[in-house]
């Protein structure tokens, strides 16, 4: 007998209750997550139409386009805020030196006079 139980079939000792019951709490975490992953979509639009104008107004007056004071700041504040959330800080740190990365390279972009640089549509 495989020790793989295929789709359908009950583990031993499930009963059929339980895995309606199991499919029905699935189902409700996965609508959840869909939610929140619609929320950080629209979080980060709206964080990356911040930026974007930061990186309008780097080049306009010729300001580098990274700021490793700030960078630090953020890197701290936002461990801080996965430790209280009970969050990895490490994967919160890689997830900042992404976003980081991207927006600086933005900021290159536009200083560089690329005007189709944006990754948020303005209306």
């Amino acid at each position: 007998m495989s020790d793989t139980i295929r789709s359908g079939e009950l583990a031993p000792g499930d009963k059929p209750e339980d895995v309606a019951r199991a499919r029905e709490l699935l189902r409700d975490l996965r609508d959840s997550i869909d939610r929140i992953d619609a929320a950080v979509i629209y979080m980060l639009a709206e964080r990356f139409r911040c930026t974007e104008t930061v990186s309008r107004l780097k080049a306009e007056h010729n300001l580098p386009p990274a700021d490793k004071t700030r960078e630090a700041a953020q890197i701290k504040r936002l461990r801080e805020l996965a430790r209280d959330a009970r969050f990895n800080p490490d994967f919160t740190e890689k997830y900042l030196a992404f976003i980081i990365r991207e927006v600086i390279h933005h900021h290159e972009r536009v200083a560089a006079g690329d005007t189709k640089a944006d990754l948020v549509a303005r209306t």
